[in-house]
């Protein structure tokens, strides 16, 4: 067997759709189906009956696959999440499925999508067969204010997403309604500043525009780390925020969305691999649950020409790839993270202290050697 037949196939690219009830998934999802740049495309839903798909059915391999009309498979998932990731495997595997090249995953509308992604970011054999390339949460654009302030699971759907689409925006037709609209775009403007927002009545929600938002531009599979991490976007609207709580404005503790927060921790130094792998360690250990999300590109001082990008969820770290080289001139190691009932201050303090760098208020080396978090060998 030549090393060519053994070589593991790329890992396939998986994207998560997801939103509250009533937000337009399934709408989207139906009209997504039909779409060309879907073909060849393995789509997971719940239950057949909850999408019109009678029109694009040609051919039932058995109860819970079928063959659409575009080139996509679209199955039901009942039970567990891997065993039906792993049952689609083995059966294109085996010649018995036509090949897909993509999956897409459809939640219900009151999952937490973080289980999900645990599933393909640490099961030992899927995490070698797929790749998350993105969240895509929808949220409608009549009922979403009032959908955030109500439900917790709403806002976490929004935090962690990718792209956000906005299902609905033809029934704004009063001034109540376009209010609410624009109050609603303003807390999704801090509550998930990274994320692309597509008008689903205006055609902007295509396949072209929801997929393909992992790290590497689908054009020329070169890694785009400026469009994975939209780290300015978040920079910007965390400079904004500090602007607003400096004129006084007040939040609202009890609004789910006022204890999440989207910011970058950002530093021109190379960081060493034993201090990156601590602070991971660490922040995991004591934020593990309240981490919504983190995506990063690290400069190593062990090998700073080969960047290290980093990915998880809550208490769950993708492992650590690393790319041939930078893709660009920004060589800076860049954490964008979004955090539930946690200060930005404290996690960069955090980093400061692996980092050996004094804190705002503090001499030079204190904030390490003084800090009870860090290293005991570092401290005085």
């Amino acid at each position: 067997m030549t090393d060519q037949t053994r070589r593991q196939p790329d890992p396939i690219p998986v994207t998560l759709l997801t939103g509250f009830l009533g937000a337009g998934k399934t709408t989207l999802l139906n009209r997504l189906l039909s779409d060309p740049d879907l073909k060849d495309t393995a789509v997971l839903i719940n239950e057949f009956g909850e999408i019109g798909l009678d029109h694009l059915l040609v051919q039932h391999f058995d109860d819970a696959t079928v063959l659409l009309a575009s080139g996509c498979l679209c199955c039901t998932v009942r039970g567990d999440l891997v065993e039906g990731l792993e049952h689609l495997l083995r059966r294109m595997d085996n010649g018995v499925i036509p090949p897909f090249r993509r999956v897409v995953i459809e939640t219900t509308g009151l999952a937490d999508p973080a289980p999900v992604l645990h599933v393909l970011m640490m099961h030992p054999y899927l995490v070698m067969r797929f790749r998350l390339d993105g969240v895509v949460t929808v949220i409608d654009a009549v009922n979403g204010l009032s959908t955030l302030d109500a439900h917790p699971e709403a806002v976490k759907q929004a935090a962690i997403a990718d792209r956000i689409v906005l299902t609905k925006t033809d029934l704004l037709d009063t001034p109540e309604r376009q209010g609410a609209f624009a109050a609603m775009n303003a807390r999704l403007d801090r509550l998930a500043p990274g994320a692309a927002r597509l008008d689903a009545a205006q055609g902007e929600a295509t396949a072209a525009a929801l997929l393909d938002a992992g790290l590497y531009n689908p054009a020329n599979k070169i890694p785009d780390v400026e469009r994975w991490l939209n780290a300015e976007a978040v920079e910007a609207a965390e400079a904004a925020q500090r602007g607003h709580s400096q004129h006084g404005s007040a939040h609202d503790a009890n609004r789910h969305d006022d204890r999440i927060r989207a910011f970058t921790v950002a530093t021109e130094a190379a960081v060493p691999a034993a201090a990156l792998d601590m602070f991971l360690e660490l922040v995991r250990g004591m934020h593990g649950d309240k981490l919504l999300r983190l995506k990063g590109i690290v400069r190593l001082v062990e090998d700073p020409a080969r960047p290290v990008v980093l990915h998880g969820v809550q208490h769950v770290l993708h492992p650590p790839s690393q790319l041939p080289g930078w893709p660009d001139d920004d060589r800076r190691t860049r954490l964008v993270m979004i955090v539930r009932d946690v200060e930005p201050a404290v996690i960069r303090r955090l980093f400061d202290a692996f980092m050996g760098l004094p804190a705002p208020d503090q001499p030079d080396g204190a904030a390490l050697t003084d800090n009870p978090l860090a290293p005991a060998t570092m401290r005085r």
